[in-house]
């Protein structure tokens, strides 16, 4: 008996029990769908976030901070766990200091980072939004070379301002078409041309401490705060953004560099930045540092430290995320295993009951000279074969039901007013694809371990007297 003899056995039988191979193909189809299915939205939201951090290239920017900080305590709120970490004084930044960070041949931009929140008003529309001062040079650097209608700033002084996708839809207005039946119309959005907006004046509204009347203050203890109103000219509108987009580069409002510093304000915008510049050193409150590879961010790091400048990075926080979502696939696909393993247990019980049916066929054969190698061997190809079927059509089965619950999902979004274009929740690589054939067919050896092993071990002589 050949290779070729085992695998006609083998099919032969498959298909002599139609129904109950159907049923048993059917439990790792349903397993390896699940699997699939599951795991594939894991992958996909690693993948989204991933791409947003690319697409803004956050990989490659660093903060560098006037005073030591435990960014996390600070990210959640903790100013006192925060402060613990701001005993130590560092370098000052000022001139000097940005000076010397854009004088290393690793970074590519450097600046002082601005941001401070404002009202904006235009067409009779008013609405809150933050204000971010960047250089014109920045519209070479990922993700303002990319602009829906008109330009970057043409110069850092130029008297322009650039508003951002949802920052237009906080004034109601709209530069695309408005879908019916949307969260838009919901919103009573005012389509306008984009053409129109190019050009147009805009004044952003700040508020501004009049410190020579603080000492006459009014009884009831409000400090004489007054309104300070700058009009600039729209040079661009940003594109409507990607899913998952930081909303400090895709929102709010964006003037040059230079214009950001002569608009009044209020100094202190937050308790956190009171206390940031209680134990700051003269200076710019931080640094907005770009390099030009994500190779040099370790050796930049290190250089700045030496420096006594103390650094952030959100690559190392997207560490922290890459770990969060490896937990997320392993519970999901943890399920779709789940999934599996029963499907294995009906093949163990299809095969027994195929040995138990077929004992004096076997019996048969080991007296014409079939040794228990080939029968076990015969008992694997029929396990395999399911594995084989099951997996194809299970990968089959798990990629439509992510692109249905894929396409359900991007119609909330969409009535939700989310962001444009389709969205990829579930993404499925080939190593996902041939990681689950593989896995089903291992699981379907395994499970046919058993059978192969208790078939070869038949006695012909009994075998032969089993009716």
């Amino acid at each position: 008996m050949n290779l070729l003899d085992v695998l006609r056995f083998s099919l032969e039988n498959l298909r002599r029990s139609k129904l109950r191979t159907l049923l048993t193909t059917l439990g790792v189809i349903i397993g390896i769908g699940a699997l699939v299915s599951m795991v594939s939205f894991g992958v996909g939201l690693q993948r989204n976030v991933t791409e947003a951090f690319t697409a803004n290239d956050l990989f490659t920017t660093l903060r560098v901070f006037p005073v030591k900080m435990k960014i996390e305590e600070a990210m959640s709120g903790n100013l006192a766990g925060a402060m613990n970490g701001m005993q130590q004084k560092t370098r000052a930044l000022d001139d000097s200091a940005v000076a010397l960070i854009a004088a290393m041949p690793e970074v590519a931009i450097v600046f002082p980072e601005n941001t401070f929140p404002v009202r904006i008003r235009f067409l009779g529309r008013e609405t809150n939004t933050n204000l971010r001062c960047l250089p014109a040079a920045m519209g070479a650097f990922k993700p303002y070379d990319r602009m829906g209608w008109g330009a970057f700033f043409t110069s850092d002084s130029a008297q322009e301002a650039i508003l951002s996708y949802s920052t237009l839809g906080q004034l109601d207005l709209s530069v695309e078409p408005i879908e019916k039946d949307s969260a838009h119309v919901r919103r009573t959005l005012r389509r306008v041309p984009a053409d129109s907006l190019l050009g147009a004046e805009i004044e952003v509204i700040t508020s501004v401490l009049d410190l020579g009347q603080t000492m006459g203050m009014s009884g009831n203890g409000r400090l004489p705060f007054s309104e300070q109103v700058t009009r600039l000219r729209i040079a661009g509108i940003r594109p409507k953004p990607y899913a998952f987009s930081s909303p400090q580069t895709e929102g709010g409002i964006l003037v040059p560099l230079a214009t950001g510093k002569r608009i009044p304000r209020f100094a202190f915008t937050s308790m956190w930045s009171l206390l940031r510049r209680s134990q700051a050193p003269e200076g710019y409150e931080v640094l907005y540092v770009r390099l030009k590879k994500l190779d040099d961010l370790g050796s930049v790091r290190k250089r700045l430290e030496e420096l006594k400048f103390s650094v952030f990075a959100l690559a190392d926080q997207f560490e922290e995320i890459r770990r969060g979502f490896l937990m997320i696939d392993m519970a999901l696909g943890a399920v779709g295993t789940i999934a599996l393993i029963v499907a294995s247990l009906g093949i163990i019980n299809t095969m027994v009951m195929s040995i138990l049916e077929r004992t004096r066929e076997i019996g048969v054969m080991k007296a014409v000279g079939a040794s228990g190698r080939q029968i076990q061997a015969i008992f694997f190809f029929e396990a395999g074969v399911i594995g084989l079927w099951g997996g194809s059509l299970g990968v089959v089965l798990g990629w439509l039901v992510s692109r249905l619950a894929n396409w359900i999902a991007n119609i909330w979004v969409a009535h939700q007013g989310g962001a444009g274009g389709e969205i990829d929740f579930f993404y499925l690589p080939i190593w996902l694809i041939a990681g689950a054939l593989l896995f089903s067919l291992l699981v379907s050896l395994l499970a046919g371990w058993y059978p192969a092993t208790r078939a070869s071990r038949i006695n012909p002589v009994a075998a032969l007297r089993h009716d």
